[in-house]
């Protein structure tokens, strides 16, 4: 084994940006394999597993559970997702609800440079369409 090819838990850390608890929580509940040791115990990570846990940080910020990604996570590089039925219509229904989401926001973004333009410090009302369609009212002073 080739030590230029591992990595400690702190450097695997570092490159991927996720907390060593994490890592080790990733471990434990089987989102990662359990990892190599070295003599001491120390665990050793590769760049397979660098590469997975930027995957696992991606989905994560789409707002995919830990066990949504599960399944995604046991495919290889080389797998082709149309072979697999359930995930392609998971990833294609979980890709239209972050499109929902990305709209949504946009429209706040709108209506807040509308109030910029018009000079408002505080907007009045703000209503907002969407599925958390609300009235918002900001208190005067």
């Amino acid at each position: 084994m080739n030590e230029m090819d591992t990595y400690s838990i702190k450097e695997t850390a570092d490159l991927t940006g996720i907390a060593v608890d994490t890592l080790r929580y990733y471990e434990k509940i089987s989102l990662l394999p359990r990892a190599d040791r070295k003599p001491n115990s120390h665990r050793i990570y590769r760049d397979d597993d660098i590469q997975t846990l930027k995957l696992i940080a991606c989905l994560k910020k789409t707002g995919m559970s830990l066990d949504e990604m599960k399944p995604f996570l046991s495919l290889t590089t080389r797998s082709d997702l149309m072979d697999f039925p359930e995930l392609h219509d998971m990833i294609v229904n979980h890709k239209r609800k972050i499109e929902s989401q990305i709209a949504s926001l946009q429209e706040v973004v709108e209506f807040i440079d509308s109030k910029l333009i018009q000079g408002e410090a505080v907007p009045q009302n703000c209503t907002l369409t969407g599925d958390r369609s609300r009235k918002l009212s900001v208190r005067k002073p």
